[in-house]
């Protein structure tokens, strides 16, 4: 009886022990590169916006990261008038869910989401992108290594090609895209840096802020250090 209480009480710790044992690649790293953020933008608009939503990201943003308003509104505003707007879709939900099962995640926060799932929100989403294979016993025909049985269909197919589950459970690139893989890594990259961004646009900033505090802090301690020695000094 005790085993049977044991097992009942800790089998979820285990199960998500054992679910949580991913092999994730690194991202890299492109916080700081405007071209690859602006780049990741572009792709996210073009590919991603159409069924996913940033309801929480507005399009005047997209300046933090080198873009002006007629850059944005001419280029990236394909559902919006004012680039104070969100980056909404067309798209309903109780549509969405007929259409694909379940609407589709706004991913404003994605990365940070997949951060606290599995420890690297940006690594997640950089092995997730490139991990569709060929499965046709999906309904989407597609299927990913460490999503399994996931609803979304491969919509970057086009740039990176067909992968198919070899034998040996590795992928096999059968159908080369448009990109070569080396292209559309780096791709992914930026669009990934591009999510991780949307999840906290000022993170930069904090981290610079964070620095510029810690130096004020230190010098503040040498003369609050030298005031107190010279208050004390006739005590001590």
């Amino acid at each position: 009886m005790k085993k049977l209480l044991f097992a009942i009480l800790f089998a979820p710790v285990v199960a998500l022990a054992a679910g949580a044992k991913l092999h994730l690649d690194t991202a890299p790293d492109k916080a700081n590169d405007m071209a690859a953020l602006q780049n990741g933008a572009k792709v996210f608009v073009n590919y991603c916006l159409n069924c996913h939503s940033a309801s929480y990201m507005r399009y005047n943003r997209l300046k933090d990261i080198g873009l002006n308003d007629d850059q944005v509104r001419d280029n990236l505003m394909f559902t919006a008038d004012k680039v104070g707007e969100p980056m909404r879709i067309a798209m309903q939900r109780n549509d969405a869910k007929v259409w694909f099962g379940a609407a589709p995640p706004d991913l404003t926060v994605i990365a940070r989401a997949r951060a606290s799932e599995h420890g690297s929100g940006a690594d997640w989403l950089y092995t997730y992108l490139r991990s569709f294979y060929r499965d046709e016993s999906r309904p989407t025909g597609w299927n990913n290594v460490i999503f399994e049985n996931v609803g979304m269909p491969h919509v970057l197919w086009d740039l990176q090609g067909d992968q198919v589950m070899g034998e040996d459970h590795k992928l096999k690139l059968v159908k080369p895209g448009k990109m070569k893989p080396q292209e559309y890594d780096a791709m992914v990259g930026d669009l990934v840096a591009y999510l991780k961004y949307m999840g906290e646009p000022v993170s930069e900033f904090r981290k610079h802020l964070g620095v510029v505090v810690l130096i004020f802090l230190a010098v503040f301690f040498v003369f609050a250090y030298a005031l107190k020695r010279e208050f004390w000094k006739d005590i001590h």
